[in-house]
């Protein structure tokens, strides 16, 4: 996993100093919805702080009721999350990325409240209006971050999208760069909130997300593949 991890962190360097960006600037979420609870601890014995899980239940029962994730560590939900699952999703996750309607916002706001907690969200844009992805149409984020930042208890940071699955990784490009261009368009709307944050790309073109701003990048096969 070390070669692994060493040829991601370098391809990260690469791409950040090429936008005009040093390295730090982006974060690794590392997927480990397809591997175990002793890959995830050794990906975080080799210095990887940031995990991204799908599925609440599934992450429950790895990073939760197994044994709690180690000092610094930082989970990220990264998948669809049904409104019914805002309890369990909130007690288990740092930052919930995939908020893309105004009943999953209500059932965290709730959620948040009951337990005195805000939440750090991002919100999810489907930005290729691809059918079968989850994300809010492009013309509706502004309607949904007025709400988020309008929440006492919920902080959003940013915006989250999908690229699609393509041959060649820079048929992505228009993708991510049109998440940047609607991100600096609710900035200028919300100047009173950061929303730097733009999670984009996966193992197959997280080199052309980081060229286009990306501050997160979410990689799972490029560092688990071949690992159970």
């Amino acid at each position: 996993m070390q070669s692994r991890i060493d040829r991601v962190l370098s391809v990260v360097a690469d791409a950040a100093r090429s936008s005009g960006r040093q390295p730090k600037d982006v974060t690794i979420v590392a997927v480990t919805k397809t591997v175990g609870r002793d890959a995830i601890d050794e990906a975080y014995t080799l210095g990887l702080r940031h995990f991204g899980e799908n599925r609440v239940q599934e992450a429950g029962r790895k990073l939760a009721d197994l044994r709690p994730l180690p000092a610094g560590a930082v989970l990220h939900l990264i998948g669809q999350l049904q409104s019914n699952k805002a309890r369990p999703a909130i007690a288990l996750f740092d930052i919930i990325e995939s908020v893309d309607r105004i009943s999953l916002i209500d059932a965290l706001e709730k959620e948040a409240e009951r337990r005195g907690q805000p939440v750090f969200v991002l919100l999810q844009v489907n930005i290729s209006r691809e059918s079968q992805k989850s994300g809010c149409a492009p013309e509706s984020a502004s309607q949904l971050m007025g709400r988020l930042v309008r929440s006492p208890w919920l902080r959003p940071r940013g915006l989250m999208t999908m690229a699609p699955q393509v041959a060649n990784a820079e048929e992505t490009r228009p993708v991510f760069s049109g998440l940047r261009a609607l991100r600096d368009e609710l900035q200028r709307e919300q100047p009173e909130v950061d929303l730097q944050t733009l999670s984009m790309g996966m193992s197959d073109d997280y080199r052309v997300a980081i060229e286009e701003g990306a501050t997160s990048v979410r990689i799972g096969r490029a560092i688990f593949e071949g690992i159970g």
